[in-house]
């Protein structure tokens, strides 16, 4: 039987859970879910790390004690994301806590079998060290200080100056494992995704690496190094080894976790660690370097560390000083969670950098939500009673036509897409693919228009209940399909189509229940037309949720230029000649629309062409071959909204049909494109007027 064994980083206690941990734990969750319904043997781990100089300063701070103060902090984020229920509906099988002995007990064990090796040693350190980050620098990873300023140079991501360190420690032998992980990178392509993030680890390695001071004297808080209880180890020695003392009964202290050994055999090695960007050296380069010097083999090693961007807040960077943090907990409590879920795996491509906006989450839940999925449920249950009310079934098989055999198509595609998505990492375009068949659903709807052939007594009979057959049985692929995302809207929208709601814990495994077939008969009765899953948001009940959640506008007013400040307006190119003027009708027959890149490949033996998937709003994603391929790498692009003209007759590039074309604006040369999209997220098949 397959098995997924899926990690969130385990989050520090310093802080409450924000939307940054809700992304990366509804993202494991929904892949978590959708191995469960494939039948996969499921693992999902998530928890909370628990050591280090920050906390030991927290804790004093308050006038605790560090293991009350990590007691207390650690239980807000089991409440959050474990317990059930919780305000985000994610559901892990274990969460660690790094103060747990059965945790303790493997980091010792790592730490010898490293030590014995050969790998770890004792000197003395004299470096820079961010206690924010609990990590070490070097000059040339820091940015400067200001000239004048008597303060030392700054991490790059918290902005705060050093500290210059000097203590005994041990030190662990990286350097030793330079050639070694440059060879795992190169016969292993996909331990490290996205590739942009690939790239920057093997020139980081390449550049040489230093040995890594791996424990400290100057602070109390942490593991004692065995047999040097002077010394506690290094945060992030302690923190990587979670994933595998997890894997540990922590009832059965036989079967702790002998890294290798028959107690790991049923789940490790690790499949996925999804992780931020900014812990992206610590899971790529020390932790595989960790596992080989405790003597993991390759093929021991985990299979892949996914590597996501980080999030602003309606356009500006998360920060406690703007008061602008968004605790998941209200989100949920306004919206619901499983809307919170949509909008964060619908609205950033994962792997990228993305922004949370209040406006466009409720655009969402009005276009795609209320306006797509509610409206298709509503719709064809209103149908079937107004229609059929008293038919306890409806088949398809005698008034079947041209239209539900595209229809049928088009939800094995969305299956399909789905499914691949949901393997690559990618949850934002599975739920593109599902969105996709609910819109050719709808559309389905209107171009069999059942109430016409109503009209027609019983020589439309037949064609009625095809069309009604055909669209229950698509909501029932959809309840399949939203389930990873969305698993209550799921229960709902089964509850109303009278089916059970989908089961997919331990004690299914080995069931795919994505395995499905178009039926051509649809019992009816048990439909039950209920109240609408997704209500309209309209502009008034807007401003309460904005008021509700502190939200003063819905995106930040763009800051005035201070005064006597240089002007940051762009260049401006010397006017060229202007077109031919065309009447407003003639402009009318463009179809421009907000679209989304859902993958993006250069075109062989072209340095200028490259192959895109867009979706615009329609049934199945349109390929347009664009020249945009010197100002764009193609991951760049995947995730980004632009605009295309819809209604430009297909050519043929290189041998490649393109259906479209993407607009940029030129600059100075052929590789200083820039693409012409919303400033702000629209939804996808947009018109642009």
């Amino acid at each position: 039987m397959p098995r997924f064994y899926v990690t969130t980083p385990i989050y520090y206690v310093n802080d409450v859970p924000h939307l940054g941990h809700a992304y990366t734990t509804v993202v494991a969750d929904t892949l978590a879910r959708f191995h469960r319904l494939r039948g996969d043997d499921v693992r999902m781990l998530t928890g909370t790390d628990e050591h280090g100089q920050k906390i030991e300063e927290a804790a004093e701070a308050k006038g605790m004690a560090p293991k009350a103060f990590v007691d207390a902090a650690s239980e807000v984020f089991q409440r959050t994301f474990a317990k059930k229920p919780n305000e985000l509906l994610t559901e892990p099988d274990d969460f660690i806590r790094t103060t747990e002995p059965r945790h303790v007990a493997v980091v010792q064990d790592l730490w010898l079998r490293c030590q014995r090796a050969g790998f770890i040693y004792e000197g003395q350190y004299e470096g820079l060290y961010c206690v924010g980050c609990e990590a070490y620098y070097t000059e040339k990873e820091l940015e400067p200080a200001p000239p004048g300023s008597s303060e030392g140079p700054s991490c790059p991501i918290h902005k705060k100056p050093v500290s210059k360190v000097r203590e005994p420690s041990f030190f662990f032998r990286l350097s030793a494992f330079q050639d070694r992980l440059l060879a795992f990178y190169e016969r292993h392509p996909g331990f490290i995704s996205p590739e942009s993030r690939r790239n920057e680890v093997m020139s980081f390695v390449k550049a040489g690496l230093q040995d890594l001071s791996v424990s400290r004297t100057s602070f109390a808080w942490g593991i004692p190094v065995p047999d040097a209880p002077k010394h506690v180890m290094y945060v992030w020695f302690d923190a990587l080894t979670n994933y595998l003392s997890a894997l540990g009964d922590p009832k059965r202290p036989e079967a702790t976790p002998t890294l290798g050994g028959a107690p790991l055999a049923r789940y490790w090695p690790c499949d996925l660690h999804l992780v931020g960007k900014d812990i992206l050296r610590f899971h790529t380069i020390y932790w595989p370097a960790f596992l080989m010097a405790a003597g993991f083999a390759d093929e021991q090693l985990p299979k892949k560390v996914f590597v996501h961007g980080w999030l602003t807040i309606n356009g500006q960077k998360m920060s406690k000083s703007l008061r602008n943090t968004v605790e998941p907990r209200k989100l949920a409590e306004v919206f619901g969670a499983d809307v919170v879920r949509y909008y964060l795996l619908r609205e950033v491509a994962f792997g990228q950098d993305g922004d949370f906006s209040h406006a466009q989450l409720v655009a969402r839940y009005n276009a795609e939500l209320a306006d797509t999925l509610g409206n298709l449920l509503n719709r064809t249950l209103g149908l079937c009673t107004k229609l059929r009310k008293d038919a306890p079934t409806l088949d398809a098989t005698a008034g079947r036509g041209p239209l539900e055999d595209k229809l049928e198509e088009a939800a094995k595609l969305a299956l399909a897409g789905a499914s691949a998505a949901f393997e690559e990492v990618a949850p934002h375009r599975a739920i593109d693919s599902i969105w996709a068949l609910a819109r050719a659903a709808n559309k389905y709807v209107d171009e069999s228009a059942p109430w016409a052939e109503a009209k027609k007594g019983e020589a439309g009979a037949a064609r009625v209940d095809a069309i009604l057959a055909t669209s229950l049985e698509v909501l029932r692929w959809l309840s399949v399909l939203v389930w990873p995302a969305m698993p209550t809207v799921s229960d709902k929208l089964r509850a109303q189509l009278g089916l059970p709601a989908l089961e997919a814990p331990s004690g299914r495994e080995g069931t795919d229940q994505t395995a499905l077939s178009f039926a051509r008969a649809f019992a009816t009765d048990k439909l039950a037309l209920g109240t609408p899953i997704f209500p309209k948001i309209d502009a008034e009940r807007q401003e309460q949720i904005f008021a509700e959640l502190g939200v003063a506008k819905a995106a930040p007013e763009p800051e005035a230029p201070k005064k006597g400040a240089a002007s940051k307006e762009p260049k401006k190119k010397e006017m060229a000649e202007p077109a031919a003027e065309i009447t407003f009708d003639e402009f009318t027959r463009l179809d421009l629309r907000v679209g989304t890149v859902l993958s993006a490949e250069r075109v062989p033996k072209s340095d200028k062409l490259l192959k895109l998937m867009v979706d615009v709003g329609e049934p199945a994603p349109r390929q347009i071959v664009a020249g945009i391929g010197k100002s764009f790498a193609p991951e760049a692009l995947v995730g980004q909204q632009v605009t295309v003209v819809a209604n430009l007759k297909p050519a043929k590039l290189m041998g490649l049909e393109s259906r479209g074309m993407v607009l940029a604006a030129g600059g100075d040369g052929e590789g200083d494109l820039a693409l012409v999209q919303p400033a702000r997220g629209r939804v996808i098949g947009t018109r642009v007027k």
